[in-house]
């Protein structure tokens, strides 16, 4: 028992001279933070003694900081991770939503591509085998410009998923100048179809054009339609190749500066309605008339073309003069009967209307100085066609000039009675009539 207590009495004394000793190796100077030199001493020589006996060491039980640490990091990292998830899913359904046109409010929206956003590059031609066949001009168009009217009519959200999905795509020589009506419901695929022409979204207008309208003035009203520039218009008509063949092949170079002669298509626009698109290219657009004309070249027009012995331009300049002075379709063939007959007899044709094609601006009857004007379009000084037809005739005066009513009338004048004309097959009873009327 002596034993026990004496062992129970040791264990304390350890237990006791560990605290001690621990107090005292913690105990520094506050003002320096240091401990002193026999302090020090005195720490070395107790761990020493320790360390010779470790059985007897005491270790204070420590909290597990490290753990607990360690677990809140790795639960805050899955919240992060978590969190990042939602936001780029949030995302990409923003994206899709916007890019696929889906849950989108439906309406239409008009906007306009004008050609100056647009930058012509001449690119190679490649042929199937990689080889450089050529080069060809692109329009570009500037994207920036695309993305930013279609944010502002509200059609797409992201300016910049637009600009990358066009990259992409190579929509920059897909889109083209225009007005287009487009709608809401369009993704971003279909927005890009259909901003060029015959792609669904162009905006068009119907211009309707009477017959005995001149080129010039038929250019004017598609301007004002806005269909296509005037400029634009007699640029095409001068120097394009349209592929019919009553215009014959290629343009002919015209004068000094290189320009050619947009006259060459006069009497070949068929007057009718139209449906154009808005900002449509001027060849396509001119195109439309020609393919109107060819259309009434039938196989019985072409026969009775060949029995006349007349050319088509001949044809086509007689029923322009025949649109110009016919009061309704049925005096059109005694006129046609009057200019052949004195095409016949070497006569002057004398139809005011011929000078006045050369002054587009001039209204009303020609002046004395215009009939004295030396110019193959004056037929009272000259005899013969004039070079051209000068206007658009319709197919009334067409069929007129190519089946004449067979006469022997040489003269007309304009009743203003009953405003039709009268036919004189001499001068006198022309001369006779023409008294009576005031003109």
């Amino acid at each position: 028992m002596a034993n026990d207590n004496e062992n129970i009495d040791r264990i304390f004394k350890i237990h006791e001279d560990a605290q001690e000793n621990s107090r005292k190796i913690k105990e520094i100077h506050i003002p320096t933070g240091r401990i002193s030199a026999e302090e020090r001493e005195w720490a070395d020589s107790k761990a020493a003694e320790e360390d010779e006996t470790p059985q007897t060491r005491y270790h204070p039980i420590q909290r597990m900081e490290n753990n607990r640490s360690g677990c809140l990091g790795g639960l805050m990292y899955a919240v992060f991770i978590l969190c990042i998830s939602v936001v780029l899913a949030v995302f990409a359904w923003i994206a899709a939503s916007d890019a696929l046109a889906l849950n989108k409010e439906e309406f239409t929206a008009t906007v306009v591509l004008p050609k100056t956003i647009f930058r012509n590059e001449l690119e190679d031609v490649v042929d199937e085998e990689g080889n450089v066949t050529g080069q060809k001009t692109v329009a570009h168009a500037d994207i920036s410009y695309v993305s930013n009217v279609l944010k502002q009519a509200g059609l797409i959200e992201n300016r910049w998923l637009f600009e990358f999905f066009c990259k992409i795509a190579h929509a920059d020589t897909k889109v083209k100048p225009g007005e287009y009506e487009l709608s809401s419901t369009y993704d971003y695929r279909a927005l890009i179809q259909n901003m060029r022409p015959n792609g669904g979204g162009a905006v068009t207008v119907n211009v309707t054009f009477a017959e005995g309208m001149t080129m010039q003035q038929m250019f004017v009203l598609l301007e004002r339609s806005g269909v296509s520039s005037y400029e634009d218009l007699m640029e095409a008509a001068a120097g394009y190749h349209f592929n019919y063949s009553f215009l014959g092949g290629e343009p002919e170079d015209g004068d000094e500066e290189g320009e050619t002669d947009a006259v060459r298509l006069e009497g070949y626009l068929f007057p009718e309605t139209y449906n154009f698109y808005v900002n449509m290219q001027a060849s396509s657009a001119i195109n439309k008339f020609l393919e109107e004309f060819n259309s009434k070249l039938t196989e019985e027009f072409n026969a009775s073309l060949e029995s006349s012995g007349r050319t088509l331009q001949e044809i086509v300049t007689v029923a322009s003069m025949i649109e110009k002075e016919a009061a309704d379709d049925g005096e059109r063939a005694a006129i046609a009967s009057v200019i052949y007959n004195r095409l016949a007899a070497d006569m002057p044709l004398g139809i005011d209307a011929t000078i006045l094609y050369i002054h587009p601006d001039h209204e009303g009857a020609p002046t004395a100085e215009m009939l004295k004007e030396k110019s193959p379009y004056n037929t009272r000084l000259q005899t013969g066609l004039p070079p051209t037809p000068i206007c658009n005739p319709g197919l009334p005066s067409l069929e007129a000039a190519l089946r004449p009513n067979n006469t022997d009338y040489y003269y007309y004048a304009l009743d203003t009675e009953t405003g039709r004309h009268r036919f004189f097959t001499t001068a006198e009873e022309f001369n006779d009539f023409v008294a009576t009327q005031d003109y």
